[in-house]
């Protein structure tokens, strides 16, 4: 996506783009300034976006001040420290932290615009660093004129998504009780098989997922041309690499590399089961680093905690029920 000068000059004179400095195109403000931690957190109250590059750089809800306004809604708000140049498209007012600015447009513009302003920005995330901070040159940055957004950018849907927080189902969120969760052994509850080395060299092009050893994007690292080694409804969880004992649902077919162990369950595994299980799995994060790896015959030892039922099994309805009332449960 063309986002500077120099990228304008490469292309064929039918394609070059008149550029501007963001400021030109917007209003940059230095966002209301707040500390987190002296708010107080509300789940019913307004956003707090801060340096993040998750969530639509939304940290927490914290309840409303008599005494602050907002940050406006439909504004883009752009990291200048930390996860620099992450910058999000803001639908409600909200407030922020340090080093955090607020564009406003100065002429209107639609909400697939300012997305297509979003992704020029963080295109520009290379130029800095955390020892070189976008707090005086974000002014100065060059993108595309409002009037050389390409075409296509309108005719996206930006509604595409609209409801997609909904929960599955109208029930309240059950309580969490983990004091009341009992342990079981991994190996009575999963089968549990390693990946498959496979290197860069060696994939072929074609549809079939490699799940790697990441921390993000659920595993998915690139599609390969092989078979898939794996099947589908199977848990997969990371033992070296990027994130050990970070978990993933996987729903279709795949290749999983050789620093992954998978759990085939031996019992029904919904999405939803599934989901509860990977993140209970993460919770055991802390025992493992580089140097203390969660292989094969370490977890088939290790054990992990679930609610049960009166007779001491896994309950599992609990667990679907619970992450089917949660937000976003619509999309499983």
């Amino acid at each position: 996506m063309p986002c500077s000068s120099c990228w304008a000059l490469r292309l064929p004179l039918a394609m070059v783009m008149t550029m501007a400095k963001v400021s030109e195109l917007f209003e940059v403000r230095y966002g209301v300034t707040l500390e987190l931690n002296a708010l107080e957190k509300d789940p019913f109250g307004i956003n707090f976006v801060s340096r993040t590059a998750k969530n639509n750089g939304v940290a927490a809800r914290v309840k409303l001040l008599d005494c602050v306004e907002p940050n406006p809604v439909g504004s883009i708000s752009v990291a200048g420290g930390g996860s620099v140049m992450e910058s999000f498209l803001q639908p409600e007012p909200y407030y922020s932290g340090f080093h955090l600015f607020c564009l406003v447009p100065h002429e209107p513009m639609t909400d697939a615009q300012k997305l297509y302003y979003c992704t020029c920005l963080r295109a520009n995330k290379y130029r800095f660093n955390y020892g070189r901070q976008a707090n005086r040159t974000l002014r100065d940055l060059v993108v595309p004129e409002l009037a050389d957004i390409p075409a296509w950018v309108d005719s996206a849907s930006v509604s595409l998504y609209d409801g997609a927080d909904a929960p599955a189902t109208a029930e309240a969120v059950p309580v969490l009780n983990p004091e009341k969760w009992v342990s079981f052994k991994f190996s009575t509850l999963f089968d549990i098989r390693k990946g498959k080395r496979l290197t860069k060299a060696d994939m072929l092009p074609g549809t079939v997922p490699f799940i790697g050893a990441t921390d993000s994007n659920n595993g998915f690292t690139a599609f390969i041309g092989q078979p898939a080694i794996h099947e589908a409804g199977t848990i997969t969880v990371n033992y070296n690499g990027n994130g050990v004992a970070e978990a993933y649902y996987q729903p279709v077919p795949y290749w999983a590399t050789d620093d992954i162990n998978v759990l085939y369950p031996r019992f029904t595994l919904s999405p939803a089961r599934a989901l509860f299980i990977a993140t209970v799995i993460r919770m055991e994060k802390y025992r493992f680093s580089y140097g203390r790896k969660w292989h094969l015959e370490r977890m088939k030892e290790s054990t992990i905690k679930l609610p049960v039922t009166a007779d001491g099994n896994p309950d599992w309805q609990y667990m679907e029920i619970y992450i089917k009332a949660l937000p976003f449960s619509s999309q499983l």
